[in-house]
């Protein structure tokens, strides 16, 4: 039987296995989310963390693995290599999210259950990155990205459970809404470090480690957080680790209809993320000098947008109580801006459909975190359930780069038009998917 959510029950859930030795839901640092109201560190603190992981991480999405990539393998080959790297990652967050977020619930420590995640994940991402930062070949390259991959991923699992675990429900469209436009903010920040650091890619690797590194440190100082309760899951055996990646379908409808329409959105995203640098290279004609330059003039303008769009949607979203329908318009203007890209060929023309593109990206990034927190079946269990999401995050980051040789080979190559349709159809189902979401208007 399907669980209706109501926010009321987060409140009574979290208050039944809270320690006395906590404050009560509701009150100021309270770590689980009641009706009071987020104390403005711990938002600063949430969006801090969340540019600081995302810049650790796109940063090599978008800019310097490609380039890492073009040093060691031929140009004829450079597509395939990037794709087989990526892919590798992807799997490993793909799987590494939901059980490091299944860890994240059952641990004890009396760091509380957050903390430990959140600082020793990115300490083994800044460890990867290390890896790629000096690695001379392919193999190497992809073992770097895999060990930077389960790191940040553990931490990116302890945070975004953060918002549901302590944030109110009132107040989640806002919160995410600030917090999802760091990531954004990160790619303007990733594109300029890469900028800055174009003659030397190691430091262009290892900078934005760091800053990931300090945010979670930042973060982990200022959060309320406490330990599982001990007794209150299943020992962690073969089949919860199974069940780490599961949410019936059957009993939690929503739910699935949620995830289906985040992972055809986070498709026609990763088009963009993973193959703007070869498409200013080959369809452009920029060189590989210049590409760091052009892609932060790019970024700039396209975060502007995600910035208006996250504080535009996250406002109206909160005020009308609604979600879906923001989520519906998001995903249609994402895939306006995906068309507008595959028609382009100038860069002005690149840049405004950038700007569409991440005006879409921001409306969309502050309303579906807050959708996808009404509708987590177990709110105790919210890393872990938020880590099953985040697969539709993770998933397409495999797929696309797996798929996009062969659509980018429809025609005698180079097609990126058809890439970028394919990721603007992407979208548009994701927007249909959302609207069958029962529980949530």
């Amino acid at each position: 039987m399907a669980i209706t959510h109501d926010p009321a029950d987060v409140t009574r859930t979290a208050h039944e296995v809270s320690p006395a030795s906590e404050p009560s839901p509701g009150a100021p640092g309270s770590p689980t989310a009641g009706p009071g109201k987020a104390p403005g560190k711990l938002v600063a603190g949430l969006a801090f963390a969340q540019l600081g992981l995302m810049v650790s991480v796109l940063t090599p999405v978008m800019v310097t693995l490609a380039l890492r990539v073009a040093q060691i393998v031929p140009e004829a080959d450079r597509g395939a290599a990037l794709g087989k790297v990526l892919s590798l990652g992807a799997v490993l967050a793909l799987i590494g999210n939901p059980v490091f977020g299944a860890l994240s619930d059952r641990t004890t420590s009396r760091f509380g259950r957050r903390r430990p995640w959140l600082v020793g994940g990115m300490a083994v991402g800044l460890a990867g990155l290390a890896i790629v930062a000096t690695g001379g070949s392919v193999p190497v390259l992809m073992a770097g990205w895999a060990v930077a991959q389960l790191g940040c991923n553990a931490a990116l699992a302890s945070l975004t459970s953060c918002i549901p675990d302590l944030v109110p429900p009132r107040q989640q469209a806002r919160v995410s809404g600030v917090v999802g436009m760091m990531t954004s903010i990160a790619m303007i920040l990733g594109t300029y470090l890469a900028n800055a650091f174009h003659q030397s890619l190691a430091l262009a690797f290892l900078v934005p480690a760091v800053v990931g590194l300090a945010s979670v440190l930042t973060l982990a100082a200022v959060m309320k957080d406490r330990p599982a309760k001990r007794g209150a899951f299943a020992p962690y055996s073969f089949r919860e680790f199974l069940r780490s990646f599961w949410v019936s379908p059957r009993e939690h409808p929503d739910f699935a209809w949620n995830f289906a329409g985040r992972f055809l959105v986070f498709v026609g995203i990763s088009c963009v993320t993973s193959y703007q640098v070869y498409f200013l290279m080959d369809r452009l004609g920029f060189s590989q000098e210049e590409v760091s330059g052009k892609l932060f003039t790019g970024t700039v303008a396209m975060v502007v947008a995600v910035v208006c769009g996250s504080l535009l949607g996250g406002v109206l979203s909160d005020g009308s109580g609604r979600r879906k329908p923001y989520v519906l318009a998001s995903s249609l203007v994402i895939g306006v801006g995906l068309a507008l890209i595959a028609t382009a060929h100038s860069f002005g023309m690149f840049v405004l459909a950038l700007v569409v593109f991440g005006f879409g990206e921001g409306l969309y990034l502050s309303v579906d975190v807050a959708l996808a927190a009404a509708v987590l079946p177990n709110p105790e269990e919210s890393a872990k359930d938020m880590g099953v999401l985040n697969i539709g995050n993770a998933l397409p980051q495999s797929l696309v780069p797996i798929m996009a040789p062969a659509i980018l080979a429809i025609g005698g190559g180079g097609n990126y038009g058809a890439l970028f349709l394919f990721g603007g159809v992407a979208c548009a189902l994701g927007a249909i998917a959302v609207q069958f979401i029962r529980s949530v208007k």
